[in-house]
């Protein structure tokens, strides 16, 4: 996913920010409600305003069913939106908090995965999923329900990953529309302090 930071940074770069406003790989992290601090990915912080909180992640094979992305990615949005509302970020107005997911594009992840339903039925658009379709559910119900700005999911296989090539399942996922949201708030952020 390194790759792609990089990519995000050089683009609020050239969206106006300066690069010492564009924190990753260490000191990256801000207080939570719930835990006393969470390590982002990608940070933009503005003379001691948090403008923007970026996670990057990925999941490869060979089980996808023993991870927590899903919960991770809800407890990380609860817990900045949270501290937001109790002050953490002061003086900051509402930060655009943004999610960008890479998956692997193989057999396990496209296939139909069986659902356990021991008590109560999953919801329809869950059943008969594959991951890559669950993940395309919670992205889209995360944005939906504005726990995030913009979502960007991914899928690449082991084989032309590495040279950069993916798929975008989705258009309302996108990287055009991801980076078009998170611009659209740097470029208002960079006119205010030129």
């Amino acid at each position: 996913m390194d790759g792609f930071v990089r990519i995000v940074r050089d683009l609020i770069y050239e969206g106006g920010l300066p690069l010492g406003t564009i924190h990753h790989g260490r000191r990256v992290e801000i207080p939570g409600r719930y835990r006393s601090e969470k390590k982002r990915d990608l940070l933009v912080i503005v003379e001691g305003m948090l403008v923007a909180a970026i996670e990057f992640k990925s999941q490869i094979g060979p089980s996808f069913g023993n991870n927590n992305r899903t919960e991770e990615a809800i407890g990380s949005a609860s817990d900045l939106w949270a501290a937001y509302r109790e002050g953490a970020f002061k003086p900051s107005a509402r930060p655009w908090l943004g999610y960008l997911m890479m998956l692997e594009d193989c057999p396990a992840s496209t296939s139909p995965v069986r659902c356990r339903e021991p008590f109560f039925r999953v919801f329809p658009e869950f059943a008969g999923s594959s991951y890559k379709q669950r993940y395309e559910i919670l992205l889209t119900k995360l944005v939906r329900e504005r726990l995030y700005d913009a979502a960007c999911f991914i899928l690449s296989d082991s084989k032309s990953g590495p040279q950069g090539v993916y798929q975008e399942p989705s258009p309302e996922l996108s990287f055009q529309n991801f980076v078009t949201s998170l611009l659209g708030r740097v470029n208002a952020i960079a006119g205010e302090i030129r």
